[in-house]
């Protein structure tokens, strides 16, 4: 089943007295349970593609579907609640507040929701526990290092339960054994059932993922499963 369906999506900027195409007539759809990574060089529109996907942004023209809703002709508001119940977000920087815990920062996209705060808290702490923090709970940001505080924003990525995982580069911050261990955890949560979507720049990031689809000039140059699809695909027939 698509979760996403995206048809003719364009996105133009005007720059002076000339219009940039970022995204150029893309057609593309995400099915659940897909591991997916978006590859491109700088202005190959993998970023514009992600803010499109993530409700950041809306398109110039196209039709863009997400869990069967259409979203590209939604107002702010609406957008905001779609960002809130369907998407979970995870930053190459983090974006954790400084001065709230780990337990705050996950506890926070489930204040827009008028969770109480005895729930909120139950179901934050055991997001932190399935990324392996539930020893962390009251650390502020700047005591935990760069693998931890990206395991405190998949964490408040996961908490809301959301159809969609989407990571902007989010091994870029880490170290090698860091980004072992984190991309560990992705193909874990994949494992599970979710849907990661993944924008980098980074070959060997995208190759762990099942599907790479790489852009240049705002279109789709290719559309292909990795080895690692395979080895998934042949791991499920064998349990």
């Amino acid at each position: 089943m698509a979760l996403i369906e995206l048809s003719g999506i364009t996105k133009y900027y005007e720059m002076g007295n000339q219009v940039v195409k970022a995204l150029d007539g893309i057609d593309i759809e995400v099915l659940e349970n897909d591991y997916l990574a978006f590859i491109g060089s700088s202005g190959s529109g993998k970023s514009t593609m992600l803010n499109i996907l993530g409700c950041l942004d809306k398109p110039t023209k196209g039709q863009y579907h997400l869990n069967n809703k259409n979203v590209e002709g939604m107002d702010p508001n609406e957008l905001s609640e779609i960002r809130n119940l369907e998407i979970g977000f995870i930053f190459q920087s983090f974006n954790l507040l400084p001065r709230a815990t780990a337990l705050g920062n996950v506890m926070q996209p489930l204040v827009y929701r008028g969770i109480g705060y005895r729930k909120r808290k139950e179901m934050a702490m055991e997001a932190l526990s399935r990324v392996s923090l539930g020893d962390r709970t009251d650390h502020l940001p700047n005591q935990l290092s760069g693998g931890q505080r990206q395991r405190v924003a998949i964490a408040r990525a996961l908490v809301t339960n959301p159809s969609i995982l989407l990571a902007d580069e989010p091994t870029g911050n880490l170290d090698s054994q860091t980004t072992v261990e984190i991309m560990q955890l992705f193909d874990e949560l994949h494992a599970e059932g979710h849907t990661l979507i993944i924008v980098t720049h980074e070959d060997e990031i995208a190759h762990h993922c099942h599907r790479v689809v790489e852009m240049k000039d705002g279109k789709i140059f290719t559309d292909s499963k990795t080895e690692s699809a395979s080895a998934f695909a042949s791991a499920k027939v064998s349990s």
